[in-house]
């Protein structure tokens, strides 16, 4: 069997591996697996599940197994350049500094896009993509030290638009509408002179790469609601490496923008995904900007110190869902589960093995834990419940210490997942808006965006907010994210103000590297110029929980150097 058809497979487990040696372990156990590097600090192994034991954070390691990520994505006239203007990006497209992201690419991680559009297209019809990789498409060649999808390149892609059936040739589209809504906002030409359309980097070239949808396997063992959406965390790190190395081979600079997240993860920037973009984010002529999430005032949060008992309302008709507890150093912690009909779980921690399985008798549902005292990537305590069949009504979680006296604050989180992955309402009954940003927006290096209504200029409630669980500052910025034109008409949430400030980004990148005049930024110092031009209210303390510095304004930037 082929590395290419372990990948694709449902029969071998995919796992994150950061380890030196990964490789030489599985071939001393003689394993059917495949093993591939992402970089010189994580690759992926895919080993056949019938050689391997069950799904088991005590086997595996929280880490290793591919956490799940949705669309932060909340609703799909006439065009509008309200949202632009509210941005100062329309200024900058203008003369003098006639900024429109010409000679950078922007990189989009989602559902694919709609190539054929005029809005990705040159005034004389041709491409502005310079490629697109496909994982979903197996029938081509993958790119150049990839095992799996198909690359479609700018020549493939020009020749098929001088067909009727432009996808006879180049099959790749984009069923959901997602990426495109996303491409088109960032980077989406302007039509009949800007009256039409046009984007926030309007001559910036584009790059795609369409995800792959998640193994059954992981959905299943996720309880991933059926009709969701869901995305693999290794083939989201794949897509990055993907993006990021365009920078050499066409000696431009970089912007990757991901319009994706996850309640799943530590929330401290420290997962594979959000420590490989830091990674990324780090490197000269990349950018890296990502969307905080929809949950602000999705129910999904909990915050408190031990000793608390924790109130979770799980709705009629709920197959089941996952729950993290995430606790602080040094103190360890210790659980019981009360369910709606009064059974009660023995107390549970770190002494009991890190898996456990609870059968609850009357209420014919079946929990199963992973109690970890130190998860290895963000150093602090973990505790892992997966509920399956769970008796609709209030469960309550008592959160106790393992020992007699706690010895540090006593403080934990608990997130359920995002609203997409859940197939009815599960929530905290006394939940907290705070710390809802989704992973991998928490990483330190990358923009971090939140959304605002441009249109009131007021908060958008439905945005995550910050700040991370170990306290560092997110969101970097805010963006509007109400009502902004795309293609397919308006969109809301952080996914399109990602969009729209990663289209500033490219702008500034032009400037600075493009044009010579900072040719050395990555995207910390992209990052530092945009806050330095943000709008401030002066009745708000920045950085801000909702805001972070304040509301992206790229002219604002321009005019802060020119008073240098």
């Amino acid at each position: 069997m082929t590395c290419k058809e372990r990948i694709l497979s449902n029969d071998y487990v995919d796992l994150i591996t950061d380890y030196e040696g990964a490789e030489q372990f599985f071939e001393a156990m003689a394993a059917d697996f495949c093993h591939h590097k992402i970089d010189e600090n994580y690759g992926v192994t895919n080993v056949r599940r019938s050689e391997t034991p069950s799904m088991s954070i005590g086997y595996y390691g929280y880490s290793a197994i591919p956490n799940l990520y949705g669309l932060m994505q909340v609703e799909n006239v006439p065009f509008d350049p309200a949202c632009l203007n509210a941005m100062g990006n329309i200024q900058v497209q203008n003369p003098p500094l006639a900024l429109q992201g010409s000679g950078v690419i922007i990189g989009f991680i989602d559902t694919g896009i709609r190539y054929e559009l005029d809005v990705f297209r040159r005034e004389d019809g041709s491409s502005r993509i310079v490629s697109i990789w496909d994982q979903t498409i197996q029938t081509g060649t993958p790119p150049d030290g990839f095992e799996y999808g198909t690359e479609y390149r700018r020549a493939d892609i020009d020749q098929a638009l001088q067909l009727d059936d432009p996808l006879s040739v180049v099959p790749t589209t984009d069923t959901i509408g997602h990426g495109t809504q996303m491409a088109s906002a960032a980077a989406g030409s302007i039509l009949n002179q800007g009256l039409t359309f046009r984007g926030a980097a309007p001559q910036a070239d584009i790059a795609v790469v369409r995800l792959k949808g998640a193994k059954q396997y992981l959905r299943d063992y996720y309880l991933i609601s059926d009709d969701a959406e869901a995305y693999q965390e290794n083939d989201i790190m794949e897509a990055v490496k993907y993006l990021q190395q365009m920078a050499v081979p066409f000696s431009k600079p970089v912007v990757i923008v991901l319009g994706i997240g996850t309640n799943m993860g530590s929330h401290d920037g420290t997962s594979p995904l959000a420590s490989y973009l830091n990674i990324v984010a780090s490197r000269r002529s990349r950018s890296v900007v990502v969307c905080g999430g929809n949950e602000g005032d999705k129910e999904h949060h909990y915050e408190h110190s031990m000793p608390s008992d924790v109130e979770i309302r799980v709705s009629e008709r709920m197959k089941g869902f996952c729950m993290e507890l995430w606790g602080s150093l040094p103190d360890d912690y210790a659980i019981s589960i009360r369910s709606p009909g009064g059974e009660v779980s023995p107390i549970l921690d770190f002494r009991n093995g890190i898996d456990k399985t609870i059968y609850y008798i009357f209420d014919r549902t079946r929990i199963t834990l992973a109690v970890v005292l130190v998860e290895k990537d963000a150093g602090d305590p973990l505790i892992f419940m997966r509920f399956d069949n769970p008796t609709p009504g209030i469960w309550t979680v008592a959160v106790t210490s393992s020992e007699r006296q706690m010895r540090g604050t006593g403080l934990y989180h608990m997130w359920l997942p995002i609203e997409q992955f859940l197939e009815q309402s599960v929530t905290f009954l006394e939940p907290s808006p705070e710390v809802t940003l989704t992973e991998p927006s928490n990483a330190a290096q990358v923009i971090t965006i939140s959304a605002y209504n441009s249109h009131t200029d007021s908060w958008y409630p439905v945005s995550g907010r910050g700040y991370t669980r170990n306290g560092i500052v997110k969101p970097d910025l805010a963006a509007p994210g109400v009502r902004v034109p795309a293609i397919l008409g308006e969109e809301s949430g952080s996914c399109i103000a990602a969009a729209l400030a990663a289209g500033c980004a490219a702008q500034f990148m032009e400037w600075a590297i493009v044009d010579s005049s900072a040719p050395a930024v990555d995207s910390r110092g992209t990052k530092s110029y945009l806050i330095q031009g943000a709008d401030r209210s002066g009745d708000i303390v920045y950085p801000d929980e909702r805001w972070g510095y304040g509301r992206i304004n790229i002219n604002g930037t321009f005019e802060t150097l020119a008073r240098l």
